[in-house]
């Protein structure tokens, strides 16, 4: 059966139920051997995504050689888990990337907050100032990793916002 590349490519992204080979609601799920050691492993991919969100191990088939089959079930549960995992990375990652802090001063409460921007050549913090009315008082570009505690924005407050060294 000969496919045009147009009609390949389409095909790529339709649903596949296969025994160690299942796509469906932009999930692939891929029944693999363990690379250490005996039994199979399996590998959730979302659509797009070159990296596995998740590998785990999986159950042997009934003839104790063969991995269990993939059905749509199977699929549902490892989709769930998955999106969980990346979730509870993408948490984690906003909370490594955002911070802030408060601290009282004469005319009220600042809150400064960090926001890092990642990047793979220059990655940079900003760091933002902001009074008790939510007005910014001042920003300015910070390393990033530029430790936000609530003595170095009270530092950077005294020293009356300027730019950081």
């Amino acid at each position: 059966m000969h496919h045009s590349d147009d009609s390949l490519l389409e095909h790529e992204a339709s649903a596949i139920h296969e025994p160690r080979l299942w796509r469906d609601k932009g999930w692939t799920a891929r029944v693999i051997k363990n690379e250490d050691g005996d039994g199979w492993a399996v590998e959730m991919f979302r659509d797009g995504s070159a990296e596995p969100a998740l590998v785990g191990p999986w159950t042997m088939g009934r003839n104790k050689v063969d991995p269990k089959p993939l059905d749509a079930t199977a699929h549902q549960t490892l989709v769930k888990t998955a999106a969980e995992v990346i979730r509870r990375h993408e948490q984690q990652l906003h909370a490594q990337l955002n911070k802030q802090t408060s601290f009282e001063t004469e005319s009220g409460t600042v809150t400064v907050k960090l926001v890092v921007t990642p990047d793979d050549f220059e990655p940079f913090g900003t760091l933002t100032a902001v009074d008790a009315f939510g007005d910014v008082i001042a920003t300015v570009k910070v390393q990033p990793d530029f430790r936000l505690t609530r003595d170095s924005a009270a530092r950077w407050a005294a020293a009356g916002f300027d730019k950081i060294r």
